[in-house]
């Protein structure tokens, strides 16, 4: 049996990338709420006895102004639930939804039982989550049923072979979602045919790419070449273009899947072409950015106002004082800053506090620095780093002078998140978290990079959002 026979796989249905997976999950969840907002009403209408048919446009005008802003809410508290992993996932989806509702409950009652007597109404609220609750998990289920498995996966074959072939069919294995199926790899090294790559087989050369597309029906190609590309193959892949095959670059195969940039397999050239905007970010995003800061850090410091003196008693009477932790860190463009938090560990020699991980000082965190990890109440003092425009909400962590030193010899780009000023919160903190090694910190990196590369105002709320989940969830360190 030929390689071709043995990997011959039929055409998808309904190929549909990444991102066009979001929206089609977006558009799901919007159904869904909006059928629950009407179950809502209706209930609210109905509620002295069986009513037939729909109350009218003029009840519907009589209804109070944030009635009409619950879908908005519970769209809200679901952004935890559009990341790959738990998106696929049905356990992780039902998790997800009932914490949501209940986190909706809760704060709809707080706000109850603390308004004037029979200002608000219960039974439409509770009808409202319950049936959000029904029809989002209703319509989560039909979309793990229905595309999961790489039902609608597009078929992929990759050109080339090197470190660069390898890091895209992990990064492919690595996606909760497999949105590619890859059917074979191409090399125009004749030492390489017959053989295969992390299980995939090399199918031929550049001259055979046209009628493996039709053999395969192939529907993209991947380029994972990192040195020069001959002439026939350039021309091959114009072909391909040409009989309707998308062509994508390792690069931008990785971005979409692991929503990082691959470190590892980039040139300098990468560096100056992904952030050369940098100089000329809209005007727009920085003030839009500026007041988003400086609204959430007042929000911020009014929070650590009401648990400041609680948090501090409870620090002196385990360990003592300080209360505050003060470090220099670096800042954009490597100018220094005084950063704050709650002490969560017993104090040592700044020598010893200099260029470490977390885990060399582990046995000095403290009962009380643990909970305030844990709930992330720990960082609640950086809002003044905030406010006095030294940090912002959303960005990289800022790091010391020393280990930036130390890590960016061995870790190519490591400066570059030096081009933003550091956050609060992060795209590296609410999908990896803390680091202890150096690749660790690599793949954080590679999340950093790519929020500098895409940021932008949704982004930022998106990522203030899920940090919110985060904590409410209780899932710090």
């Amino acid at each position: 049996m030929s390689a071709l026979q043995k990997f011959h796989i039929r055409p998808p249905v309904l190929p549909l990338r990444p991102a066009e997976r979001r929206s089609l999950l977006f558009f799901g969840d919007l159904l869904a709420v909006i059928l629950a907002w009407m179950t809502a009403v209706y209930s609210w209408w109905a509620e002295n006895g069986l009513v037939l048919g729909f109350p009218g446009r003029g009840y519907i005008a009589e209804l109070p102004l944030w009635f009409f802003f619950l879908p908005l809410v519970w769209l809200v508290l679901l952004v935890e639930l559009y990341t790959p992993y738990k998106a696929s996932r049905w356990r992780e989806t039902v998790r997800g939804v009932f914490f949501a509702g209940m986190v909706g409950l809760v704060l709809y009652l707080l706000i109850y039982f603390t308004s004037p007597p029979r200002s608000l109404p219960r039974k439409g609220v509770a009808v409202f989550f319950m049936a959000a609750m029904a029809y989002t998990l209703t319509w989560r289920y039909l979309y793990i049923r229905l595309l999961g498995g790489g039902r609608f996966a597009r078929r992929a074959l990759v050109v080339g072979t090197g470190r660069a072939a390898r890091a895209v069919l992990e990064a492919i294995r690595q996606a909760s979602e497999r949105p590619f199926q890859v059917v074979g790899l191409i090399d125009d090294d004749l030492s390489k045919q017959n053989k295969e790559i992390l299980g995939i087989p090399v199918l031929g050369t550049s001259h055979d790419l046209l009628p493996l597309m039709q053999t395969h029906g192939v529907s993209d190609v991947i380029v994972a070449i990192t040195g020069e590309m001959s002439g026939r193959q350039f021309q091959a892949l114009l072909d391909a273009q040409d009989r309707g095959a998308e062509i994508s670059t390792m690069a931008a195969v990785y971005e979409e899947l692991l929503e990082r940039v691959p470190i590892q397999h980039l040139d300098a050239d990468w560096l100056i072409r992904s952030f050369v905007d940098e100089a000329r970010v809209s005007t727009f995003y920085r003030l839009g950015k500026r007041i988003l800061d400086v609204l959430g850090g007042l929000a911020g410091v009014l929070a650590l106002a009401l648990v400041y003196p609680w948090i501090a008693l409870a620090i002196v009477l385990e360990s003592g004082f300080p209360v505050l932790f003060k470090q220099p860190r670096a800042g954009r463009g490597g100018d220094m800053f005084v950063m704050y938090k709650f002490r969560t560990m017993r104090p040592a020699s700044p020598e010893i506090e200099q260029g470490r991980w977390l885990v060399e000082d582990e046995h000095r965190i403290t009962r009380v620095g643990r909970f305030l990890r844990k709930t992330h109440l720990d960082e609640f003092p950086q809002f003044i780093n905030v406010l006095r425009g030294e940090m912002s909400l959303v960005g990289p962590r800022p790091e010391q002078r020393s280990l930036i030193e130390h890590l960016e010899k061995r870790i190519p780009f490591y400066r570059a998140r030096l081009m933003v000023k550091p956050g609060v919160t992060g795209w590296a903190q609410v999908n990896y978290g803390y680091v202890t090694t150096i690749r660790e910190t690599e793949i954080k990196l590679e999340y950093d990079l790519y929020y500098i590369k895409h940021r932008n105002l949704l982004f930022d709320v998106v990522i203030i959002l899920r940090t919110l989940s985060t904590v409410l969830g209780g899932k710090g360190r």
